[in-house]
């Protein structure tokens, strides 16, 4: 409020650069104000709680106050100054502030699961306070030698460290340590850190310099946000021109962690916020509220999660990157999102919202093997995935696509394209089998199907990349197809098959399809009824 209000001034600056201010004079100190532990036998006293900025301030000033607090944990790392640097001294024995130990809601819940399924086996993590990083930890129990990293860090590395999921043996920079700069949290964190060996607290001008950050190999940064516009712009200091907060260090660890060797960037947000008056606003915007900050910048922004699903913008052209927060946006708003994206010429004037409106059925997402033993991510279709669809039909043979198709297509056009990855999830559902490389995927088989609604039968159609094929990949589509048809109480499958294509009939015939009848033009008939059991199960 005083800054808001003309008494207090406000400096954007990232935290990792704070220190060279005071040290070089450019933000002249006077006085440190300073809270330290006891001096110990060879009378250096530890920083205790906050290293970061206070030992560069205590560094710099004139002028050193030192309160020291029988109450301060004895933290380790570059943590220390000795007794004699202090100007005056003042002793106190008070407990040090908690941080309020809030629960987390199930939409906190549901953002933390989606980004502990990004988190790797050994991967090094920053994250800080409240209710998302929270929800984060809780949800990495089945985690092996993760590691720290931090700005800052709270409670919720306690118990994974005991349960040995926190073991920082992995760490490629600082193995076997939590590294940080200040931590905040309840007394049990106090008194867990105090003489830990496994805790080094340094100055920022270290912890979150980008090039010491990006030396952890897997390091995921995770950082929230107030807002995101359409494309990428990350608001994460200000409501508008009310400045809510400061930059922090958030650009610092952005930029390390892509900059890591196999790193994720993680920007963090529910979908939705609530105004005084009960009404709620989106979050995900077509573009941020008038003078509001940009702090992560549209060129550094990597991945972008919320309850409704995980965004990835790296790379990604506007009209990628559009549908894409637009998915993971509240259903609510999805529409009125889509019609700024078009008015703002960000996506096609044909885009549809179509698939954007129902729920992503993340139900039917997961990891699987085929015969080959390649893992590979099964996944419903989704409206981003309309460039990886022309690839894979550029990788199709005619052959291929003749037997799809019942004709020759040399390309797929973005009309044709938006209709496949359009669909509504019920009456059309589309599976595709990805292949992922860190952060680009490739798609090698779809199967879709489309349903009568009125006898409950769906058509069926596979197509595999011609690489691919004879490895189980079609076999594994059914299975999955399967899955979903029983889930959505479907009666049965229905397939028109060429004659000739052998392989085709063969893997129906092989998951209980009978052959009903052969039509005209040399092509087959086969049904499959789903009161019965797959007998390949």
């Amino acid at each position: 409020a005083a800054v808001q209000e003309g008494r207090a001034d406000f400096m954007p600056v990232f935290l990792s650069e704070i220190p060279r201010l005071f040290r070089s004079g450019a933000l002249p100190l006077d006085v440190a104000l300073i809270q330290v532990s006891p001096p110990d036998e060879h009378g250096f006293c530890s920083f205790g709680c906050e290293v970061g900025c206070t030992k560069p301030a205590a560094q710099s000033a004139k002028i050193v106050i030192a309160e020291v607090n029988r109450k301060m944990p004895r933290v380790l790392g570059d943590s220390f100054i000795h007794f004699s640097k202090f100007t005056y001294v003042v002793e106190a024995d008070y407990t040090l502030p908690e941080a309020p130990q809030g629960g987390s809601s199930e939409v906190h819940r549901t953002i933390g699961k989606h980004i502990a399924e990004m988190i790797p086996d050994g991967a090094t993590l920053q994250l800080g306070v409240g209710s998302i990083p929270d929800a984060v930890l809780a949800q990495l129990g089945n985690k092996k030698d993760l590691g720290i990293h931090t700005e800052l860090f709270s409670d919720g590395v306690i118990d994974l460290v005991n349960r040995g999921v926190i073991t920082n043996e992995k760490k490629t920079l600082h193995p076997g340590k939590i590294v940080a700069g200040f931590l905040f949290g309840s007394q049990r964190l106090y008194d867990f850190v105090n003489d830990n060996p496994i805790i080094e607290l340094h100055p920022t001008d270290y912890v979150n310099d980008p090039f010491i950050i990006a030396q952890n190999e897997r390091m995921v940064s995770i950082n929230s946000a107030i807002e995101v516009d359409l494309t990428g712009q990350v608001c994460a200091d200000s409501i508008g021109e009310y400045f809510y907060s400061g930059i922090g260090g958030q650009v610092d660890f952005v930029r390390g962690a892509a900059r890591s060797k196999r790193g994720k960037p993680i920007i963090a947000l529910p979908s939705v916020a609530v105004r005084r008056d009960g009404s709620r606003y989106s979050r995900i915007t077509p573009e941020l509220k008038p003078g509001a900050g940009v702090v992560t910048s549209r060129g550094d922004v990597h991945y972008i999660v919320t309850e409704w699903g995980v965004a990835y913008l790296h790379g990604k052209c506007m009209r990628e990157r559009a549908l894409a927060l637009a998915r993971i946006a509240h259903p609510d708003f999805r529409s009125d999102l889509i019609a700024a994206a078009k008015r703002r010429k960000l996506v096609m004037p044909d885009q549809t919202d179509r698939a954007l409106l129902p729920r992503y059925p993340e139900e039917f997402e997961g990891w699987a093997e085929a015969t080959d033993g390649t893992p590979v991510f099964v996944r419903p279709i989704r409206p981003t995935d309309e460039d990886m669809l022309r690839e894979f039909h550029y990788k199709l043979s005619d052959e291929t696509i003749f037997r799809r198709y019942r004709r020759v297509l040399k390309s797929l056009p973005h009309r044709e394209r938006l209709k496949l990855v359009n669909i509504d999830y019920e009456t059309e559902m589309a599976l595709v089998v990805l292949l992922r490389h860190d952060t680009r995927e490739e798609i090698v088989a779809v199967g879709r199907y489309y349903l009568d609604e009125k006898t409950r039968v769906a058509e069926l159609a596979f197509v595999v990349r011609d690489d691919w094929q004879e490895k189980g990949y079609g076999s594994l589509l059914m299975r999955k197809l399967m899955e979903v048809a029983r889930a959505r109480n479907l009666a049965g499958f229905e397939a028109y098959v060429q004659a000739d294509n052998s392989r085709m009939l063969s893997l129906l015939l092989h998951h209980g399809f009978t052959m009903s009848e052969q039509i005209s033009e040399g092509t087959c008939h086969l049904t499959l009824s789903l009161d019965t059991t797959d007998p390949t199960d």
